[in-house]
């Protein structure tokens, strides 16, 4: 355990005595906590806030992802998941495989379903509500979280549809809570080398507002690893921030590590385990209104993961089952991981595995 000498003696002893007091960090705190290389100080600090709020409860799911069709229409230099309609690679699934997929899951214990997709410029937006709809009636426990910012804001196009009336009929189908992809990173520098085409950061900060002041929980992320600057990391946390002060919707916070492999920028190494602990880390201490912070094993690997644990993060997500988007793009890791695994995994980093639901309601501690 370090010091109070040891913690005086640093760099950073300054912003240690802030998150100590409790008081929130300032974007300078911030720069400077990506510019330093003390990453144990840093994860000390984060594990101090994640712990006066947890405890050492790490929490994870049963859950199954299902990504419909990867035809997409734009063409972002950070993916490598979605093709052009005429591709030999492109596929796009049927309602009852999609049904069948959501009741394997199910059927191994499932109690959320993680739907995202590309922009398929052919299907028509009903495609989606019946989807829901026919998910809703079949398994009518499970919670439905699906479709990012980006394809809400697609959808609203496709059907010159406000927002609030896409949602609307989202809902009214079986849509549940959103998940936080697409936000990549906010910057429009950045962004217009990664996601050129795809709606601005701040247009995914408006979709979600909308959605949070009706009532639609979602969680948030960060791509990181790619061509952004510490300083516009630390512009995208404090957007967040600055949102959740105001609608309080956000569930988690998913720091994103890059995968670069079959992308246009596949010249980009990859992120460092160094960097996604310290990222996890600076996210609990910034993000000081979020609830939880997640470490997503599918991108950082489960050892990069389960060290998290211990530096700020405290959930570690679910059994996920068939993960494509990341895999597409080189992920080395496994596409799903069995719960006995996912608890053993939590017990080994010296903390208390809970279950959770999608919105961390119906907790049960597992022995």
């Amino acid at each position: 355990m370090m010091t109070e000498t040891y913690l005086q003696k640093t760099e950073l002893s300054d912003i240690a005595d802030k998150i100590f007091a409790g008081k929130r960090l300032s974007r300078e705190d911030g720069i400077r906590l990506y510019e330093s290389n003390e990453l144990l100080t840093i994860g000390y600090l984060a594990s101090f806030v994640r712990e006066k709020l947890h405890g050492r409860k790490a929490f994870f799911n049963v859950n199954r992802h299902i990504e419909p069709t990867n035809v997409c229409v734009l063409k972002c230099g950070l993916c490598a998941f979605g093709k052009n309609i005429r591709s030999k690679d492109a596929y796009t699934m049927s309602l009852e495989e999609i049904f069948a997929k959501a009741e394997a899951g199910a059927n191994e214990g499932a109690t959320e379903l993680h739907i995202v997709g590309g922009l398929h410029p052919e299907l028509p937006f009903q495609f989606y509500l019946d989807m829901l709809k026919g998910l809703k009636q079949r398994l009518p426990h499970i919670h439905l979280k699906a479709f990012t910012a980006v394809e809400v804001d697609f959808f609203a196009k496709l059907e010159n549809m406000s927002i609030e009336e896409t949602l609307r009929r989202l809902v009214e189908a079986g849509l549940d809570s959103i998940p936080g992809g697409g936000a990549e990173i906010f910057a429009d520098r950045a962004r217009n080398i990664i996601a050129r085409g795809k709606i601005s950061g701040q247009e995914w900060l408006d979709v979600i507002r909308i959605a949070h002041r009706m009532g639609l929980h979602s969680n948030a992320t960060m791509l990181y690893g790619h061509v952004e600057t510490f300083e516009e990391r630390v512009d995208h946390l404090i957007a967040l921030r600055d949102l959740q002060d105001e609608t309080h919707g956000f569930m988690t916070f998913i720091p994103l590590a890059f995968h670069s492999a079959n992308t246009p920028l596949e010249y980009l190494p990859e992120t460092t385990g160094f960097d996604d602990l310290k990222n996890i880390a600076i996210s609990r201490l910034i993000l000081d209104n979020f609830p939880h912070i997640k470490s997503y094993w599918i991108m950082v690997g489960s050892k990069i993961a389960q060290m998290a644990l211990r530096f700020g993060a405290d959930d570690i997500d679910g059994t996920v089952a068939e993960e494509r988007i990341t895999h597409a793009a080189g992920a080395k890791t496994p596409q799903e991981i069995t719960r006995s695994e996912l608890v053993r995994m939590i017990k080994e980093a010296g903390c208390i595995p809970v279950e959770r639901d999608t919105l961390y309601r119906n907790l049960h501690e597992v022995n």
